[in-house]
Formats: structure tokens, sequence, C-alpha cells
């Protein structure tokens, strides 16, 4: 399913995993990393510090996450204030600014392993290609993750106030595709 699911998505760039040069998947990558770079996904793909940020938000300040909010272990903040008790779990958009966040899904921080708060183009290319350093995921399995993730669309679309991710999931996961039928190649 998910190697039928890929190979569609390559066909519907009009390329095939022949045709793209490693050139298109480096400017592919370019493009990825722009969106995992950017706050709206940094401030919550932060490693073993556990503490999620609010950066690059409509007041421009760096700052950690307010409430003192620690993830932990558990990476939905058990151990301190569970991301719920503002992160709100509902299919509704935020239509007013300040509103809590809301996605179709229970509010939780990515893995550690997946800590792109300050990380280089570089380390981050090397985490998303490696399965072992990604989650477990395939380039199959990262677009698949990427058109079905709750939290994926909300970087996209975060509702009013808030600065939302470059590009669409549509664009992040063609060029995913992109980027893996060339062998995910990594800038140096």
């Amino acid at each position: 399913m998910r190697g039928a699911f890929f190979a569609a998505l390559v066909a519907g760039t009009g390329a095939s995993a022949q045709d793209v040069t490693e050139q298109q998947a480096l400017e592919a990558w370019d493009r990825i990393y722009e969106v995992a770079s950017h706050p709206r996904c940094t401030n919550c793909h932060v490693g073993e510090q556990s503490e999620p940020m609010w950066n690059g938000l409509a007041y421009g300040t760096n700052v950690r996450h307010g409430m003192n909010v620690q993830a932990d272990e558990s990476r939905i903040g058990a151990e301190t204030i569970p991301c719920r008790t503002c992160h709100v779990t509902a299919l509704g958009r935020d239509v007013a600014s300040p509103a809590a966040p809301q996605i179709d899904d229970a509010w939780r921080l990515p893995p550690v392993e997946l800590d792109w708060l300050g990380e280089s183009s570089e380390s981050i290319c090397a985490q998303l290609r490696d399965p072992d350093t990604n989650d477990g995921f395939d380039i199959a399995g990262l677009v698949e993750h990427l058109e079905t993730s709750a939290f994926v669309a909300w970087g996209f679309e975060p509702g009013a106030g808030r600065e939302k991710a470059p590009g669409s999931v549509a664009d992040i996961a063609r060029d995913i595709a992109l980027w893996g039928a060339a062998g995910s190649p990594c800038r140096q």
C-alpha cells in the first residue's frame, strides 16, 4: 500500500524516480529544511530538554513555553502540566486570537530523537533519512505521516494569530517524495 502511494505521489509530480536528479532532490531538501527549521515545527520538535518553545509567534520573541511546561519522558507533560490542559483535542478550528490550539488528536511532543530546534540542515537531513532516528519511517512512511498527521496539518493551518509553516502539506509531502526518489541526499 505504501509503495503504491509513494509511486503515485512521485508520478503526480511529473517525474519518475529515475528522472529525479540529485540537484532536484537537493532543491526539494532545501524546501523541506525551510519547513523543518521553521518555528511552527521547532517549537515542539525539541530534544531531551523537553521544553517546548514559543518562538516566532506574533510578538516576535524567542522564549520557552509558558507555565513551566516540561514534556519529560511522557512527551505529553504528565510530569508537570499535561499539554491537553490548554491544547484542545477537537475538530474545530481556531477562529479567534488568542485561542487554544485545536487538532483532532491528543497533544504531545514528537519523540526526543526528532529534535530539530537549532539543528543544521545536514543534521536534520541525516536524521530524517534514517529510520533508526526518524521514528521508524521509510520515505513512503514519511509521506504518509505528513498526509495524515493532525499535528502536521495544524502546522500549516494553525489558526488565527499564529504564523504558519511555509507551503502546505501537499508541498512538503511532494518534496519528501522527490527527495526520497533520488536517494535522500544531504547538502554537505
